[in-house]
């Protein structure tokens, strides 16, 4: 007869063992989803919160889906600001550039897309093209023609693409901090995370807004510095900028940073209205050679440099940021009625 082969028996103790690990990894997979699900209702009522504390200090506007909100100060010839990536209508007002230029011109500041009292409805990729149009259209059911416009950071791709896309509307251009030009940024790469489908949703509701909680006196030094922030900063709505919604819109921003620039990089030249560019020269988020490429890039450019300056120049030097926009105003005004019709065509 033949032999029977039968099966080698496991110990019983490997039994055992696998059993153990695989409850282990189950109550350590359970306890890790328990932390998430209490992370993001803790970030959920931080939010609420924020908002709370917060409220809509001006007026909205629904354009194409979107709601947005903005603040209009003072009379007279139109200033449209824009603030960077992160950022909101009260960085701005905090700065106290708001009420300075509200003495001599109608200032209109908007929370962009995603940022503070602002919607960012899904349905779109919110370029700088994306986001100048719909600007553009918030501003004439305001009854803006054409306007004076900064943009801060990111807020200047924004500036700069409602130049090239609307030139008769934009009669002159301040640039403050902005990145032109793409380089190698791994920073970039990091702040995106929360951008990303599926996973960036849970990131960016759960451990996202903690981990910026821990890392804020650090962001805020390296967009400060060299300069300490000023005392007037205490106003900026922190918590606003930590809530998941923003965080994303944030993220996204940043995951659009490189693609933009060179999406923009040899346009510059067809910007004819006057353009003041000003960046701090010590900024140690964005390389001020970006600003001086683009002063030489710019035919109708003036670029000032601020010397002991970081990237946060309107909170830092106010004033300097205001005179470049009064210069701009004067450039604009001086301008020849030919030349004006060359630009707007």
């Amino acid at each position: 007869m033949p032999k029977m082969i039968r099966g080698r028996r496991r110990p019983l103790s490997n039994l055992r063992t696998n059993h153990t690990t695989g409850l282990s990894l189950s109550v350590a997979a359970a306890v890790a989803a328990g932390a998430l699900a209490a992370a993001a209702l803790l970030n959920r009522h931080l939010a609420k919160k924020a908002e709370n504390d917060n409220p809509p200090a001006g007026q909205f506007i629904e354009v194409d889906g979107a709601r947005l909100h903005y603040v209009e100060r003072g009379s007279g010839e139109p200033l449209v600001l824009l603030h960077g990536n992160g950022s909101m209508i009260q960085d701005f007002e905090s700065s106290g550039l708001v009420d300075l230029a509200a003495k001599s011109y109608r200032v209109i500041v908007i929370d962009r897309p995603g940022f503070g009292h602002s919607s960012r409805p899904r349905n779109m990729v919110w370029t700088p093209d994306a986001q100048a149009e719909l600007i553009r259209r918030a501003l004439d059911r305001l009854g803006v023609s054409q306007a004076i416009v900064l943009g801060h950071s990111w807020g200047a791709s924004v500036a700069v693409a409602l130049a090239l896309k609307f030139p008769k509307l934009v009669r002159g251009l301040v640039l403050a901090s902005g990145y032109y030009y793409p380089t190698p940024r791994a920073d970039v790469v990091a702040m995106s995370v929360p951008a990303i489908p599926l996973v960036g949703e849970v990131v960016g509701h759960t451990i996202s807004p903690l981990v910026s909680r821990l890392i804020w006196p650090l962001m805020i030094a390296k967009m400060f510095g060299p300069k300490s922030p000023p005392t007037k900063f205490e106003q900026f709505p922190k918590e606003m900028a930590l809530r998941p919604s923003q965080i994303r819109a944030s993220a996204a921003e940043s995951a659009l940073m490189i693609p933009d620039a060179f999406h923009f990089d040899d346009r510059y030249g067809e910007l004819g209205m006057p353009v003041v560019i000003i960046a701090g020269q010590d900024d140690r988020l964005i390389d001020i050679e970006q600003s001086a490429r683009l002063h030489s890039d710019v035919p109708r450019s003036a670029f000032h440099r601020l010397a002991g300056n970081g990237h946060m120049i309107h909170q830092t030097a106010t004033n300097e940021v205001m005179a470049g926009i009064d210069e701009v105003a004067q450039l604009a005004k001086a301008a020849k009625p030919q030349a004006a019709r060359e630009v707007s065509s």
